[in-house]
């Protein structure tokens, strides 16, 4: 049971692996190391690098490169971030149409200067990062083994339906920090049966994207301009564990009643909003942030519905604090409802 301070947070130790799960949501770190080895040893560009250990990839990060090298037959991984790439010319690819993997961020890439016939010729890509380039279209292959699409810190207006028809593979979709409205991607998401990951924060977006695949576990849209959610959205997302809508424009009035009372959410973020209460969760809910709202009243009957030994709320981390809450807002009977409360912070 935990008891709240006036002046100070509710906090207890959280178990190690809890903790660990938490600040995993947020590690937004790449992962540019190769999967496999594999052999015959091919040629290297004489610009990069092809290690003896790993002779298959090609690194030609950091080498203030102007324009991407041929790459020669053999090779599956070319690492080409942190460069000053402006253009992609016709046939640097045309040894390995089978690359599995293509690291670009970092650049100066623009659309007008990516030749036809390059990216879009590599149908066998699993991975494919051009973060923070000036791009202002996808620039997609139609690979069916695509696995993790990562094109965040772009200039990009909209991601058209059908882009990723086909990508049955695909599982984690990368999208923030460019200029991306709701009409812009509206139904680009529909049919990837295997993705479980999106990523549209800090775009333009008024709601969430629409068309949703049913296998989607985690949806991050904050720092957008979501004003409301409607009804069934969770209800469509049987999958959805973790759901952040920070930094919006969302109020009690756009929330329907219950919108956020579905079995799978585990966290959900809704801090750096408009909301005047806390709105009804889910039974399963172990993680809310409702930081910085203006919300005025804790209403234990948002977590629980009945308090019993039996019937009580999963909630283990509450964030309240920026709110017109202290911890003399709690009603006794939330002591009951949180019992497993490890961290309330007003």
């Amino acid at each position: 049971m935990f008891r709240p301070s006036a002046m100070f947070p509710i906090r207890l130790p959280l178990m190690a692996a809890l903790l660990g799960l938490v600040l995993s949501q947020y590690d937004y770190g790449y992962d540019y190391g190769p999967a496999e080895v594999s052999a015959p040893t091919p040629r290297c560009s004489n610009e990069c690098e092809c290690p003896t250990h790993f002779p298959t990839a090609m690194y030609c990060n950091d080498r203030e490169l102007k324009a991407v090298p041929m790459v020669p037959t053999g090779i599956k991984y070319v690492y080409l971030q942190n460069n000053q790439l402006t253009e992609i010319k016709a046939g640097v690819f045309d040894n390995v149409t089978d690359l599995r993997w293509l690291i670009l961020d970092n650049n100066e890439l623009t659309n007008s200067k990516i030749e036809k016939g390059t990216i879009d010729k590599l149908t066998k890509l699993e991975k494919l990062y051009i973060n923070f380039n000036k791009l202002t279209e996808a620039v997609v292959p139609k690979s069916s083994s695509m696995e993790e699409l990562k094109l965040m810190g772009n200039q990009i207006t909209k991601f058209p339906g059908g882009l990723l028809t086909g990508m049955e593979n695909l599982t984690s979709v990368y999208l923030s920090k460019n200029q991306l409205s709701s009409d812009g991607i509206a139904g680009a998401f529909k049919g990837l049966k295997s993705l479980v990951l999106l990523d549209v924060s800090e775009n333009k977006l008024k709601k969430l994207p629409t068309g949703m695949p049913s296998s989607l576990m985690m949806l991050y849209a904050d720092h957008n301009e979501i004003e409301s959610i409607p009804a069934a959205y969770l209800q469509k997302l049987p999958a959805l564990e973790y759901l952040r809508v920070s930094y919006n424009q969302l109020k009690d009035s756009g929330l329907p009643a219950g919108v956020f009372n579905v079995s799978s959410l585990v966290e959900l973020d809704l801090s750096y909003n408009k909301l005047g209460s806390i709105p009804e969760v889910g039974p399963n809910l172990e993680h809310l942030y409702l930081q910085v709202n203006e919300i005025n009243k804790f209403d234990t009957s948002s977590f629980c519905k009945v308090v019993s030994p039996v019937s009580y709320s999963k909630i283990r981390d509450l964030r309240l604090d920026g709110n017109n809450l202290t911890a003399h807002s709690m009603p006794f009977e939330a002591a009951q409802c949180l019992p497993l409360a490890t961290e309330i912070i007003f």
